[in-house]
Parts: structure tokens; sequence; C-alpha cells
């Protein structure tokens, strides 16, 4: 089944918007959901309510009861980037962080490694250093490039072989530049879970565009987010319980805008 694009101005928004039309169908799944955000960097009083309320359902009823951070993390790794800074974090994540991940049997988090160490025959290469370099020669350049930059994450070589569930969840980054100097992102999941990741996902996508923006000397613009196949997991709550989140934070926005119109 499709379901119509969704437009929000925020990640927490846009989160809670598709999750609840996605829970909403046959069996709380859809096919070739469009999320669009506005500005997927910023995050107001509002959000981080909301934000806390998921996290509090996750540590709740999921068997990892990872929170959202954590799951932005496996996307851009924000606290490593502050640390080391750029080029530096990529080493310092490949050598000091990447090894605790890979400790877990599912394997799980692999997204910037993928980015920063994708397999190849001839060894692993840093795509997103490859593409950040570009894009900043062609920025600086009397004529930039604009739509010539894509990241794949997928390997089939590597990935097809693996999991019987795939791998890899997020196969592929767009990255363009429209003529009033903005970064763009699409990226596309081949399946994706709406309570324990994609909020977390939409978060670590805004880290990835602001760290390219800022090293190309863009501005921040719109993420748009195409799930091929979309549910809304609950772990091990009941249907009920998730609605009854889904209603907390849906209060949330209604009593931001009460305040707001006041």
């Amino acid at each position: 089944m499709f379901l119509e694009r969704i437009s929000q101005p925020s990640n927490a928004r846009a989160w809670l918007a598709a999750s609840r039309a996605v829970h909403a169908r046959s069996g709380h799944e859809a096919h070739h959901v469009v999320i669009d955000v506005e500005n997927s960097t910023v995050e107001s009083a509002t959000d981080t309510a909301i934000i806390a309320e998921l996290d509090g359902f996750l540590v709740r009823h999921t068997e990892t009861g990872f929170p959202v951070r954590t799951v932005a993390n496996t996307i851009f790794p924000q606290s490593t980037y502050e640390d080391h800074g750029s080029p530096d974090f990529y080493e310092a994540y490949i050598t000091r962080v990447f090894p605790k991940l890979k400790r877990s049997p599912r394997d799980w988090g692999r997204y910037f490694e993928r980015m920063i160490a994708y397999p190849t025959p001839k060894g692993p290469v840093n795509l997103l250093d490859t593409l950040v370099r570009k894009m900043k020669r062609n920025v600086a350049g009397t004529s930039a490039y604009r739509n010539i930059y894509e990241l794949p994450i997928y390997n089939p070589m590597k990935d097809a072989e693996g999991s019987p569930r795939g791998g890899q969840c997020l196969s592929f980054l767009s990255f363009k530049i429209d003529k009033d100097h903005r970064l763009l992102l699409s990226a596309m999941y081949r399946n994706h879970y709406y309570t324990e990741k994609l909020l977390g996902n939409l978060a670590g996508l805004g880290r990835l565009m602001q760290f390219v923006a800022d090293e190309a000397g863009l501005i921040v613009g719109p993420l748009t987010v195409v799930s091929t196949h979309a549910v809304v997991d609950n772990g091990n709550a009941s249907q009920a319980e998730l609605k009854a989140m889904h209603a907390r934070c849906s209060a949330i926005l209604a009593a931001a805008a009460q305040v707001a119109a006041a």
C-alpha cells in the first residue's frame, strides 16, 4: 500500500506524523512512505519532550532499549567528531569506537563504518571523505557541480550473503546542492522500523548533513527519507500501549500550539 507524502518542520514531528499514519494502515505497515523534514538539525523544547517520551517507551518495551541518540550515532558519531574534529575522527571511529560495536552478536550499528570503510576488492574505501573533498573543491570553484554526490551503503556482494534479514536497512544516500547553496539529502531505506529506529535515523542524517555542509561551505537544506517498506513496531508493548505513547506525544504538540497561540 502507498502512503501520501508527509512533510514536517522537525525530526520529532516528522517521526510522530509518519508513525501515526503508518500505524493506522492494515498490519501497521506501508510501502514507499516519503518523509520530508524541513530542518533536521534543529530541536525545540517540544521536540526534546517528544524524544524523551519515545526514549522512555524504548527502555520499557524493546529488547535493546537503545535511546534515540544511540541510533543517531550509528549514522553520524557526533561526540567522536566533536572530540577529534575532521578528518581525525575517521580513524578514531575505526580504531576506538567501531571495535566496541562489533562485539554485538547482531553486528548492529554499521552505517557510519560502511560510509568510511566501504568494502571493495582492493580494501576499504572512505567514501564519505571522498564525497566531502569532491564537493568542497566544486563549491570553491567557479561552477559547482550540484548533482553528482552519491553514497551507497548497501553492498550486494557482502550484505546479500549475510543475515536473511538482508543486512543494512539504509541502502543509499544522495546529496544535492540547490541554487540557493543549500545541501539537500535523500535517503532510501529498504526496510524501516519506525518505533525503534526512525527518529534516531532522522537525527543521525541531520547530523551527517550538518557535517557535510560545514565542510563544503553550504547551508543545510531539507531532508527526504523514502521508506520502501515501513512498519510501526511495538516491541513487547501492546498496541494499546503504543497508541497511548503516540497520544502523549500528540498532547505535547497540542500543548505547545496552545502556548504559541496565547
